[in-house]
């Protein structure tokens, strides 16, 4: 075969290939004579029949089975000969039987990117204390009470810190209701009625609440705040919107007692065992969040040393799957749909970003492993799908074949490479305890 390979911007190449006459003629030999001795045609013995009849009752039937095996062998050989790594062949295209007999086509690959590895040994993380400290339990139990806490209107006094306020709220910027200044929807930021607001700093928008303590149910309030300079809605950043304000109602929020009652209506046996439980959960979950960022360190040291280009098909796939998960996260935290709506441009900015994050760190550990030696075994991945199917309380086989069905297999087998590069780096690397938590772009070489 003659195969040349023209790459291409974005990790694609053409791949063009002629098959000379005497390999087209040897493989279409190889399928007729196997047709033949299998097809049964009336008025022919089994095995008997001419080859000028098979290879006219047959004719498409060959001629797609040839185009099928003649690519295979031309990826195959341009594989081996052009150290190629392929992520898909794509559909040829131009298939051609010339005069002579020999065959041309082409075919537009999607190329895996050619990575420069940087060093991924002896990476330095930087962790808070593992340990679970007091402060931190105390945060906790202070959460779960806040979870059970009762709300007692309040009718004798003005707000102060801590209380809740129910407000009705609309927006100007430079004196034009908000969604008509910037001819778009903003969704809360526009307007809200019996808004629940805690009255502290970090509550809704920076400043906004602190500026209603001393109101009262039924006092009417100007707010200006500074929206800050990474807020989501870029138009707005660095500018005053005025919030014109009705304060409906006051609340007092009344905490309960860590007595072993509290305990007993959580399913403790008492508030000593209640703090236990509390404490593990927590560990737990801080172990979990040391691991996510010693992983976020490890992604943000590569990201910042090594670029390269990516398949725009494989950014757009990904781009739109984490739109999609953004969007599934804002319903489940209450998000209208009109809000989503108008951030439908912020979304697909960070979707995208985070797509690029995520495939250049996924090839980036595909080579890790690569050079590594590291591999998942058959084993391995079975026994992974095994507690999958366990997890969901079904039959292990079943599931293995319904994914198998779906083509989902590789995708996992990958994703548990991937994990494994994850640990091996992390294995290797330089892990330090630091008392304040570090941010993942102080991470160094």
């Amino acid at each position: 075969m003659n195969i040349t390979v023209d790459k291409q911007p974005n990790c694609t190449a053409t791949l063009k290939v002629e098959v000379p006459t005497d390999d087209v003629r040897a493989e279409r030999d190889s399928i007729v004579k196997v047709y033949a001795k299998q097809a049964r045609i009336q008025g022919f013995r089994p095995g008997k029949a001419p080859r000028k009849v098979i290879e006219k009752r047959f004719a498409p039937q060959i001629s797609e089975e040839l185009e099928e095996r003649l690519t295979r062998k031309a990826f195959d050989e341009a594989i081996r000969e052009q150290d190629l790594k392929v992520l898909n062949f794509g559909r040829p295209t131009a298939f051609t039987e010339t005069p002579d007999g020999s065959v041309t086509f082409e075919s537009m690959l999607t190329l895996a990117p050619e990575i420069d590895l940087p060093q991924y040994k002896g990476i330095s993380v930087r962790i808070p204390p593992v340990d679970l400290t007091d402060a931190e339990l105390d945060q906790q139990i202070e959460q779960m009470r806040e979870r059970f806490a009762d709300y007692a209107d309040i009718e004798d006094r003005g707000a102060a810190e801590g209380d809740l306020a129910v407000i009705d709220y609309s927006s100007t910027l430079d004196g034009r209701p908000l969604e008509e200044a910037l001819d778009k929807q903003v969704g809360y930021l526009a307007g809200r009625e019996g808004f629940w607001l805690k009255i502290d700093e970090e509550s809704f928008l920076p400043g906004f609440a602190l500026q209603l303590v001393g109101a009262k149910p039924g006092d009417e309030k100007e707010i200006t705040v500074t929206i800050p300079d990474d807020f989501p809605v870029a138009e707005i950043r660095g500018k005053e919107l005025v919030f014109a304000v009705s304060v409906k109602e006051l609340k007092a929020v009344r905490l309960p007692e860590l007595d072993d009652d509290f305990a007993a209506k959580l399913g403790a046996e008492s508030f000593d065992k209640l703090k236990e439980m509390i404490g593990e959960q927590a560990a737990m979950e801080k172990r979990r969040r040391i691991d996510d960022l010693k992983v976020n360190q490890v992604v943000e040291h590569f990201n910042s040393l090594v670029d390269f280009e990516l398949p725009e098909d494989l950014v757009r796939q990904e781009t739109q799957s984490q739109a999609d998960s953004l969007v599934q996260r804002g319903v489940q935290s209450g998000m209208s749909e009109e809000e989503i709506a108008a951030q439908q441009q912020e979304i697909f900015a960070t979707a995208g970003m985070q797509a690029r994050t995520n495939l250049k760190t996924n090839f980036i550990l595909q080579e890790v492993a690569h050079a590594e030696g590291i591999e998942v075994s058959d084993q391995e991945l079975v026994q992974h799908l095994a507690r999958v199917a366990q997890s969901r309380n079904e039959n292990p086989k079943k599931v293995i074949k319904e994914m198998q069905r779906q083509g989902r297999l590789p995708g996992i087998r990958n994703s548990m490479l991937v994990g494994k590069a994850i640990d091996f780096i992390l294995e290797h690397a330089t892990v330090e305890e630091v008392s304040e938590t570090p941010e993942p772009s102080t991470t160094e070489s």
